[in-house]
Order: structure tokens, then sequence, then C-alpha cells
């Protein structure tokens, strides 16, 4: 078949040249005789016919499949000629077969302008080729003059740069085709394929040609500056977010790897700062505490694949360079000195992390260091540098070539000169560590050397002899103690020398380990090995990663062993306290928190050696900060899992594993938790990350979801994984919720649970089951009858509804309820609960003067007998779906329970007054903790229900951390929640915030709770500034004896916090100066002035100063006695009114801070932004059809606010753009709605609907990756306003700025997803509208593809 296809075409082009060269010979003749020859017209059109009609005959003849090679054959004749005469026969013959459409214009011009013989230097030939295509190209289709003018612009690269007026001829002959195909009026292809064909071709980095053309070119070019202005967000190179808060780790921040550069979509002509390396975006993320995965999200580095970036080693370089700059300056306060120090810290994490994964060369940096550092003169903090060097050094060096770690030599000359040896710094002060960080170096480089026998290339450098010297005698000292900073010295400097590693090593184990010999008691009267006194935080700062490492794998091999042999003896409280200290190192983390969740704790389980699984819960819970979600999540599977092992089934390790997923699952942050639910129904690996029994927990991750999803902005937003979580939870454990809290969710759990809940249960029958049980009870003859009954799994779940009723009655409970209760175990019990609850509402409906009495029974329930736990029963009550006076009683219950026996009372106020939060600072934590659990003993196993000198004594799991007030704080967040939903019930929790409330004292995150709450219950909240107060005053008010003045509230607010009067009589009404001073906080915090105390950040539940800052402000704002929408006014009004007051250089970081804080804010507070913009529309310089000459100018902030020319609407436009660029996808959605509802009816002219284009123009590549059907919801809209414009004004000055941004949206986002909506439009516009935009429908996915290469 190929061989037949080969010789038709052989044969095509054969008969192709006969008749061609018949034509030409014809004419050779004529000229022969052209002095005897009269030549006739009539007679050259005839023949011109005879010779056409041939062609057309042949041509028809012929299939498509052979034109390509038919055609070249006839260009390549037509370029052979050297006769003016026959190339005009030739050309005419061409022009007349496309002309009558026998031959496509689009064949024609591409053969012809891609023949060889197509040559500047070919003068003729290039002349009447061009010519001819000029011709034709008006009907070679938009693909076709597409494909036109790359080659025309190919040609033109050829030209000689230098040639002049002289070759003017062939100069014009390409200009004019190329300016007739870039000529707008003439719309032979959309402009934005040859702005892409041109960017393509004369990027940056390759030449312009000839002069003739480049300001055709560059006209052109410039012609879409509008269309880029409209896509790009004002002042996007000074907005920076804030590391660890909402979508700080999205695809807004990402840069190129190589260039530091924005993603910028198309061939538009962007202004040149986004096209530059984002060099101080990148390093302000880098000095954040906890940035690296934002780091590695924005370089879009993975962990699994080995890649060096060269621009992050640059900006790490950098940043030391800046930390040695800092530790120069003089005189610093103390707060400054602080963040020095904890920047030389977060700088060595950053190294090792990257560094270790390959992101980063080490020796690569070092030389550039030098290099860097040589030309300044910084003495001050060479000891901090050497210090992070030996971080990696001594991890790595084993597992590297000496080679690597060379490099440093260089800085001992560079930063050691003294010729005199520098003295031994004090030893008992931890700074000695850093000041003999060079000498630990040289030391382990020498270490190096030696095994591989290659000698050093220098010797000691003179000033650090004394160092080696002190460091020799060290290792001579036969007993080391702790009181003093030696052993950690020799650590440091011998971890890769074995032999003398393990002495100063082994002190520190014998510190923390014990021995058999001498023990302490944990509550419960549990033996423990005897230390208690933790290493303190400064030694173990002062250790280096690498021996950090050693310790903590020392500490995990033993606790391996010790679960393994079934040690009766528990681990020492000092180990334990220890170990959870050096967790908090990110720098360990393989070791650390991996190794904890993934080899400890399955290690432990395997084991059965429940004692230690219950101490490693306990210090996930009361211990660890800064968790990666992955990690908790991965905890929370493992503990559903094991909570349906039938070895858990006992009643401490039960409670324990139940209160620590409560804790997680409140500890979810509302950005985690759809990234973390999603993997349930997305990775192959099945995540369980729901209970099969614990409809409490189940409920907790309900409430957990509808936080989330209104906090990020989702609620009107369903998808698929949600849906499936929420059948998921309701097939496990079917539920309902009450009214008021169901007001309280978002709209698509509200349609979910209405449509899914069960039928209630009917009170009176529950009411009569419990009467029958309870006679069953008392009348039953045998006590082998009566354990029977009530503890077959089959029984109804009454049993403590009997009990309780058996206390009301008898005033105590018969022993064999013991073993009813032993043979229930734990989670037949938290069934019973559920049900007793509901029965404890049912009977205390309507009840009067017996409530005392009951009262006092169900505290003998919880405190005398021990059979419920108080916080679980009253989460029970929390969360059960009471509706009416049922639910008011409910509260009722849990008031008396918290409040009106003094048991409960006691326990926190002696708890609240005797410890502190601050664990990491405490050397006698155990002393408290035992003190307290003496004084207050905990009870698990019913030891009030009989006599357990007759009984088998139960075995306590050790308890290192834990009390009931500790365990009562993720219940008493719910407790809160519950109250808010019912108004009825404030009186009863600003009680229960008044006595209780000092136990917020020890959250873990407090502000981040408070800010939910505000957040969550803002409309509940509004008309009730005075619990709104309480809850402010409550929960912070707690911390004010740990935390430094002006640690969160402004002084303005702690005013209004100490008035007497209620909030609704005060007379504050903060003016726009309070909330300049408010914001202006946030912009020197973000700015690296400190304008809050310094934290150790590493305790702290939040990440670093800036998000410490941002919520701080969150929560004021929402705290305010004002209402959502006056406050979100004032807030925009700093910038649209107060702008005088802001530096004008500034204006960026104040823009961005409002952005960061309104969208931190409920929907009630930015939506204020929309009437801003409502009202910048009707502006009249808007709202008046031609009032400006060029409304691009107003629209661009940065250029206008330069020169003192912006105006208001501008100021709107960049606010704008700030605040979105901060939003949420959630948030972010509701432009379609605002558009639909509020825009397109006041959208009348063309300045008004260009402001818009402004306006959502820089977000559509936000829609296209997060929210496709935004993204083609708001394109309809856009054509819809601009129909609507069309008709309403008489002139469109702007449709080719129009047509491009449209065409950018085209190619660069929806292609044909709205084609057939936009269709309808476009015919309904004026023609020379219409005829800019015809191509729109035009589309397949090679032309998106074509375009799309061009993106930057």
């Amino acid at each position: 078949m190929d061989a037949l296809s080969e010789g038709n075409r052989l044969a095509a082009e054969n008969r192709l040249k006969e008749i061609l060269t018949e034509a030409v010979t014809s004419k050779h003749l004529e000229e022969s005789f052209a002095g005897f020859l009269l030549p006739s017209e009539e007679i050259n059109k005839q023949n011109f016919n005879t010779i056409y009609n041939e062609l057309v005959q042949f041509w028809q003849s012929k299939p498509a499949g052979l034109y390509d090679s038919m055609m070249k054959v006839f260009v390549s004749v037509l370029h052979s000629q050297k006769n003016a005469i026959l190339q005009k026969t030739l050309t005419d013959l061409l022009k007349s077969l496309v002309d009558n459409n026998i031959i496509s214009a689009k064949l024609v011009c591409e053969t012809l302008l891609t023949s060889e013989k197509l040559s500047y230097s070919n003068p003729e030939v290039w002349c009447y080729t061009l010519k001819l295509v000029r011709q034709l190209v008006g009907g070679a289709g938009y693909k076709g003059c597409r494909d036109c003018l790359r080659f025309l612009l190919e040609h033109t690269q050829t030209i000689p740069v230098s040639d002049n007026v002289s070759a003017k001829r062939l100069l014009n002959v390409v200009y004019d085709v190329i300016s007739y195909i870039l000529d707008r009026k003439v719309c032979l292809l959309p402009s934005y394929f040859a702005v892409n064909e041109i960017t393509k071709l004369f990027s940056e980095d390759r030449p312009w040609p000839h002069w003739k053309f480049g300001q055709l070119l560059a006209d052109f070019v410039q012609s879409f500056r509008p269309a880029a202005q409209m896509v790009t967000v004002c002042g996007r190179s000074k907005l920076v977010p804030v590391v660890g808060h909402s979508i700080s780790s999205s695809n807004v921040w990402r840069l190129n790897t190589n260039t530091l550069r924005f993603t910028l979509n198309g061939p538009l002509p962007y202004d040149k700062e986004l096209s530059e390396p984002q060099t101080m975006l990148l390093r302000y993320v880098l000095e954040q505490p906890y940035s690296r995965d934002m780091v590695c999200s924005m370089l879009s580095l993975n962990k699994q694949v080995k890649l060096r970036c060269s621009v992050l080693e640059e900006q790490l370089v950098n940043l030391v360079v800046v930390a040695m700059e800092r530790s120069e300056e003089e005189d610093l306060t103390e707060t400054a000195l602080e963040g020095i120090d904890q920047l030389w810290q977060h700088l060595s994490s950053q190294l090792i992390f990257f560094v270790l994964f390959q992101f980063a060369s080490f020796p690569h940096m070092v030389l550039v260091l030098y290099e860097k550092l040589k030309s300044l003169k910084l003495r001050r903090g060479r000891d901090y540098l050497m210090w992070i060097l030996l971080q990696f050094i001594s991890g790595s060096i084993q597992k590297n070539p000496l080679e690597d770690f060379l490099p440093v030599m260089k800085l001992y000359d560079l930063l050691y000169p003294e010729v005199d040896m520098i003295a031994v710094p004090d030893i008992n002060k931890p700074l000695c560590t850093l000041k003999m960080a060079a000498t630990c170096i040289w030391i382990h480089l020498s270490k190096k050397a030696l095994g591989e026998k290659v000698p050093l290339q220098r010797p000691v450098p003179r000033a650090l002899t004394g160092h080696i010297d002190f460091l020799k005698q060290c290792l001579a000292i036969k007993t080391l103690t702790m009181s003093d900073y030696k052993i950690a010295l020799l650590c440091n400097a011998y971890s890769t020398n074995s032999d003398y590693f393990v002495p100063p090593m082994t002190v520190f184990v014998e510190t923390i380990y014990g021995n058999t010999q001498k023990t302490t008691l944990l509550p419960g009267n549990v033996s423990a090995f005897a230390p208690t006194q933790p290493l303190a935080m400064d030694m173990l700062d002062s250790l280096t990663v690498h021996a950090k490492m050693s310790l903590i794998h020392g500490i995990v091999t033993r606790v391996i062993r010790l679960a393994q042999s079934k040690q009766a003896v528990a681990l020492a409280p000092a180990l334990v306290e220890t170990y959870s200290r050096l967790l908090v190192y990110i720098e360990i983390e393989s070791l650390g928190i991996k190794g904890f969740i993934s080899q400890l704790l399955p290690s432990v389980y395997k084991a059965n050696a429940w004692g230690t699984l219950h101490t490693l819960l306990e210090m996930f819970c009361y211990r660890l900060h800064h968790i990666q979600p992955h990690y908790r999540i991965q905890l929370l599977s493992q503990l559903h899992t094991l909570a349906q092992a039938s070895q858990t089934n006992q009643y401490q390790l039960y409670l324990c594993v139940e209160s620590t997923a409560l804790h997680l699952i409140m500890g979810l942050g509302s950005w985690e938790v759809q990234p973390q639910l999603s993997r349930m129904f997305s990775e192959p690996k099945a995540i369980n990350l729901l209970s099969s029994e614990s409809e409490e927990l189940n409920r907790a991750m309900v409430l957990t979801l509808a936080r989330a999803m209104h906090v990020t902005g989702s609620e009107s937003f369903t998808s698929t994984w949600c849906k499936d979580v929420l059948t998921s939870i309701m097939n496990y454990t079917p539920h309902s919720w009450s009214s008021h809290t169901l007001a309280c969710f978002p709209p698509a759990l509200q349609e979910f649970f209405q449509h899914s809940m069960p039928a209630r249960e009917d009170k009176s029958v529950l009411r009569r089951n419990v009467e029958t049980e309870y006679r069953l009870w008392k009348s039953m003859a045998t006590e082998q009858d009566l354990i029977s009954h009530f503890s077959t799994p089959t029984s109804p779940a009454l049993f403590i509804c009997v009990l309780w009723k058996t206390l009301q009655e008898d005033n105590r409970i018969a022993p064999m309820a013991y073993k009813v209760l032993e043979r229930l175990g734990p989670r037949a019990l938290a069934n019973q609960l559920r049900t007793f609850a509901d029965y404890l509402v049912f009977e205390f409906t309507g009840m009067g003067q017996q409530v005392n009495k009951c009262v006092d029974s169900l505290n003998d329930l919880i405190w005398r007998c021990s059979i419920v736990p108080l916080d679980r029963l009253v989460l029970c009550l929390a969360l059960r779906s009471f509706e009416g006076s049922e639910a008011q009683v409910g509260f009722f219950i849990i008031q008396l329970l918290l409040l009106r026996n003094l048991e409960f009372r006691n326990r926190v106020a002696d708890f609240v007054k005797e410890n502190s939060p601050e664990h990491w600072l405490q050397n006698n934590w155990h002393d408290k903790h035992m003190a307290f659990h003496k004084k207050f003993p905990e009870k698990y196993y019913f030891e009030g229900v009989v006599d357990m000198a007759q009984q088998q004594q139960p075995q306590y799991l050790p308890i290192y951390f834990g009390n009931i007030c500790l365990r009562f704080l993720p219940v008493f967040d719910i407790v809160i929640h519950r109250f808010l939903e019912l108004p009825p019930v404030s009186k009863s929790l600003e009680n229960l915030l008044e006595h209780l409330g000092t136990l917020y004292k020890f959250h873990d995150r407090p502000l981040t709770y408070l800010y939910s709450t505000l957040h969550y219950y803002e409309k509940k909240l509004k008309d009730r500034p005075s619990l709104k107060k309480k809850l402010v005053a409550a929960i912070i008010g707690s911390l004010k004896d740990l935390k430094p003045e002006k640690w969160c509230l402004t002084d303005d607010y702690l005013l209004y916090l100490q008035q007497t009067q209620a909030p609704e009589e005060s007379s504050w009404v903060p003016d726009q100066d309070y909330y300049i001073r408010l914001i202006g906080r946030l912009v020197d915090t973000i700015a690296g002035k400190p304008a809050f105390p310094s934290f150790d950040w590493r305790f702290n539940e939040f990440p670093n100063q800036a998000a410490h800052a941002l919520y701080a402000t969150a929560i004021e704002l929402m705290a305010l006695p004002v209402v959502s929408h006056v406050v979100g006014r004032a807030l925009f009004d700093i910038i649209l009114k107060g702008m005088i007051l802001i530096p004008r250089d500034k204006i960026f970081a104040w823009m961005n801070a409002i952005g960061l804080v309104v969208t931190s804010l409920p929907e009630g507070y930015w939506i204020v932004l929309n009437e801003c913009i409502m009202e910048a529309i009707v502006d009249p310089h808007l709202s008046n059809a031609g009032k400006w000459s060029n409304p691009f100018q107003m629209f661009n902030f940065n250029a206008s606010h330069q020169v003192l020319g912006e105006v208001t609407y501008s100021y709107v436009l960049a606010l704008c753009h700030a605040v979105w660029e901060h939003a949420s996808i959630g948030q972010l959605s509701q432009i379609t709605a605002f558009m639909k509802e509020s825009l397109k009816p006041i959208v009348q002219t063309e300045e008004q609907f260009l402001f818009v284009c402004h306006m959502v123009g820089p977000f559509l590549q936000r829609f296209h990756l997060e929210r496709t059907r935004c993204m083609l919801e708001v394109t309809v809209e856009l054509y819809e306003m601009l129909e609507k414009v069309d008709r309403s004004v008489e002139n469109l000055r702007f449709m080719d700025s129009i047509s491009d941004f449209l065409y950018h949206i085209k190619y660069m986002f929806v292609g044909d997803g709205v084609k057939n909506e936009v269709e309808k439009v476009i015919r309904n516009l004026r023609l020379p509208l219409q005829l800019r935009l015809q191509f729109i429908s035009h589309h397949s996915k090679d032309e998106s593809a074509s375009v799309g290469s061009a993106q930057m």
C-alpha cells in the first residue's frame, strides 16, 4: 500500500511539472518571436484559461493527501523562474486557484513561506512571494494566519540588523504582510495568537528583529498591557502570607523552583516586578519558624525527589548573613536578643532539613557564605554561626567524605584571626556551648581526617588551642556531674568518637533512667523508677543534633525493651518528661515524632504493654506541641483500631484512648480538616478516622467538620468526601441533632442531617423500661441471676439508671453491682451512659422539690461510688439532642454537676493554683502532680461500690500528667459551644466561665479555641456583647499570671474589660485611631519589628509571632461591643479614608495586614468590601461614560500611587486584591453571586465593566485550579455584563483590550466550557465587537496547548 501511495505521489508531481513546464514553454516561444508576433490580450487570456482549466481538472482529480507535495512542486517551479513575466503567470494561476477555492489559501501561503528558496538574499523571489502572500493571507483562516505570522517572524530573524534604507524595498514588503496580519481592525486572527507567537520568538533572552519591525512588534505587544493589568494583583510582589495560617500553603504563593518568579499565565506583557525573582518573599517565609513545609510548597520541592535548589541555597546563605548583621547590633533590648537567639535556632533547623533532603549543598553554601562574609567585618555572631554548622557537621560527617566539610576551614581564617588564645567560657552557663562550637567542629574534622588518613590542610588555629586543651582535661575527669555544662561540651565535641562519647552520654542516661534499686510512686500506688527531674531545656538546647539523636534513640530503645520484658516497674518520670521535651525538636523528626508514631506506639501495642501505651498517650495529650497533621491523623486512626481490640476493654486504658481521640479531633485545625478527612477515601491504604462504636467521638467529628466549613468559608460548598464522611458516621453511630445546634451548622450539613436523622426515642417508654429493670434488681432472689441479667450484651442498657434510682432510695449500692459493672466493661458502660443521660433529663424535667436529692445521688454516683466519670457524663449530656425545655434541663444538670457540688470546683481551684502549664520550665512537675493526686485521688474501678479490701486490688496504669481537670478541658470546649447555641442559658454559661474559666490556663490552644468560638458563633453573639466580654475575660484572663503585659490584647480593650458596667451600657465606641493602632501592631509584627513579647515558639500554640499577632487581632475585633458591619467598614476605612496617616511606602504592607485580618473574620466583617466595591462602581468617574481618557491609568494603583495620582476607586481595587489574595477558595467563590446579584444590575458603562474585569481577573487562575465551576460562572457573568454595557453606551473605546482579556480567559482557563452561553451573547453585540470575538467559539485542545506553551 505504501509503495502504491508513493507511486501515486510521484506520478502526480511529475504530471504537475509537465503542466507547469508547458505553460512556461509557451511563454518562452512568445518571447522568442517577440519581434514578429503581435501580442493579443484575448489570446493571452485564452491561453491562461486553458492552462488554468487543465490545472483545475488535474488538481480536482487528486486526493487531498497529495495536495501538500503537489503545492511544493508548484512553488518550486515558481521560485525557479528568473523571468518576471513567467513569475507573474504562475502567481496569477495560484491566485486564481485560491480565489476559486480550488486550493486553500492556507496551503499556498504556508508552502510559499517555508520554501527553501525564499530568502532575504534572493530579492526578487522575496518580493514577489511576499506580495502574493499579502494578497492571499486574508483567506488563510485564523490558524493559517497564525502559522504565516510565525514563518514571517522567523524570516525577519535572518535579516541583518545592519541593513539600512538601501534595503527599503525588501523590508517594506515583509513589513506590509506582518502589519496586515496584526491589524486589529482587519481581525484575521485573534490578536492573542499573534502576541503569543511574538513573545515565543522574541523573549527576554532572544534578540529582537531588524529595527524596521521592532517598533511595530513592540507596539503590538504593548497593546496587551491593559489585558495584563486586568489579570494582575495590585502590589502582588509586596504581599506576604502568615506562615501556619489559612491558605499559606496554597498555590497563591507558588514560585518557580529555578528562577523564584511567579507563575504568570499566557503571553501577556506583565509588569517587570512580577517577572523578577521574588527573593524577599522567599526570605521572609524562610525566616519564619515552622516554615519548612510552606517553603517546600512554594518551591514545589518533594522530599521523595532529591533536587538541589540553588535559589533556596542562596536565600539560606543570605539569611545567615542577616543573622550575623543583627548579632552585630549594640544596645539591644531583651526581646531583641531573644529574637536573635530564636533566629539562629530556627536557621539551624532549616539548614539541617534542607541539606538533609539534598535541596541544598552544604559545601557550596559554606563557600558562598565565606565570599559574602569576606567583605564584611562581622564577628559577634561567629559563635552562633559555628554552632549551627556544628549541628549539621556532627550528624553527617560520618556518612559523607571529608572534602564536603573542608570549606569550613576558610571560615576559621576569617572569623578567628586572634593571635592570642580565646579564654575558656564560663561552663556554668549554657552559652559556653556556643562559644566552643568552633572548637568542636575542629575536633570532628580532625577525627574524620584521621579516619580517612588524610592530613588537615592547616594546624589548629591559635585562638582555639586553649579550648582544645580544656576539653582534653575534661576527658580525664572520672566522675562527671550535671552541675555544669562539661557533659554537654564533651558530647558535642566527641559524638563521632565512641570511646569519648559514651561516658558523658552515660551520665545523661543514668540521670533519667534510674534503676530497680530505687523507685518512686505514681498515682494509684504504681511503682516507677526513681528519677523525677527531667533534663532541663537549657541542657537539651546545649546539645548538638547528633547528641540529641543519640539520647532519643537510647530512650526509645529502652522503652521498647522494657515494654517487651513486661517490666513491673514503670518508666521514670524524668525519662518520660525528657523524652517529651526531645520530641519538640523538629530537626530530629525521623527519630522523634515519626519514630514515636510509626515505631514506638506499634511496638508497645504489639507487646501488650498497656501501662507504657497509657504513658505515651498521656504524653501526646499533655506534652507535645506543633505535631504535623498527618501524624495526628495517623495516631487517631491507630486509636480507633485500638479501641476495637478486646485487650483495651479495661476502664482506665479505655478512658485514656477515648480522651486522646477526643483531644485529637477537637484539636484539628479548621484548615486541616478537609485535607485530612478526604484522605479516608482517596488513599489506597485505609485510614480510619471515625469510631465504629463511640457516638460521642463521631459527634465531635461532625462538630469539628461544621466549624471547619464555617471558618474556611466553605459553608455553601458540598463535596463527595464530605458526604462520604457523614454517611459513614451515620452508618456507624446513627444519631440526631438538636434544632438549635442544627441552626448553627453550615447549610450543607443542615440539609444532610435533616434527611438522615433517626426517629427519637419515646421518653415514656424509657421511663417504663427503667422502672421494670429497677423492680427486677430489687426482686431477683439470687446474686447470680442479677449478674447474669444485667451484664448480658442483650439486656437493656439501663443498669446505670437502676443504680442511680437505688442511690436515691437506699443511699447505697449493693456490692454485687461491682461484679455487674466489671462484666459489662467500659464499651458497654459507654452505651449505658448515653441512655442514662437521656433518662436524667426526662426525670429532671418537671421535677420539683426532689431535685436536690436527685443531684446528690448523681454526685454520689460520680464521686463516692466512682461509677460514672464526670467528664464522660457531662460530654454525653452536652451532645444529646434535646429540644426546648428538655435542652435547658440538660444544661441545668451540667451546671449542677460542675458547680453545685464542690468536688470538681475544689479540684480545679487547687490544680490551677498549684500548677503551671509551662512544663518545659519546670523540674518539679512530678512532685506537684503527686501532691494533687494524693489530695484528690482518682478511681477507675468503682472502689466506692464495694470494700476493695475484700476484692483483688485493681492494677492501675501509670499516670504521669493527667487528671480530671485536664481531661475535662476538651469536654469544656464542647459544653461552652452547646451553651452558646441556646440563648436562654447564657447566665448559666457565665457562671461556668466565672468558676471554671481559670482551667483554660492549661488549654494547649486557648486563643485558637477562643478565635474559633467567636468566629463560628458570630451570629449568636452579635447581640450579646456581655457574653463575648465574659468569654474573652475568662479565657485570656486565665493566662494573666503567666504571660507578660500586652501579650495579646491592646490597652484599649484591657480598659474595656475592667469596666464594671454591662457592655450595653458602656460608652466605649472604638474610634478610627484605635483600628489604626490595632492593625499597625500587626503590620509591625509582619515587618519584623517586635510588637509583642517574645515567646519560645516551640511550646506556643502558634508557630511564629505573625500568626500569634493575627489571631490576637482577629479575636479582639470579634470581641468588640460593635456589630460586624461597623468593624469591617472601619478596617477598610483605614485605607480608604485614613490613607494620609499611613506612610506611602508602607501602603501595601497595611493592605496586606487588612487582607489577612479581614479574611480571618466571619462573613459579616469582610462582606463590607462588597459595599465598598459598589460605591466605587457608582462613582461619577466610572458611571459617566468617557469621563476619563484612559481609565487603565486610574486602575493601575502602583503607577498612580507613585505620582500621587491615585483615586478612591483605585484604592478600592488594590484593597480588594489584597483581601481576595488572602481569601480562602470558599470565600472567593462568593464572587459569582456578588457579580450576578449586585454588580450586574448597576454596571452600565465601559469604565464600570473594566473595573469589574480588573477586580476579578487576577483570581481566575485560582478558580481554574481550585473551583472550576466558579471559573465558568464568572466568565458567563462577564459576557452578560459586556452585553448589557454594549447596549447602554454609544461608543466602546477599549474593544481591543476587552477582547484580549476575554481571549486570555478562553485560552488559559475555560476553553469550550461556556461555548454555548458565550455564543448567544456574542451574536447580540455590535458588529465591530462581534468581529473581534468571532474566534471565541472556534476552539480545539491543540489551540489551548499552543498558547499555553507560552506561559511564563
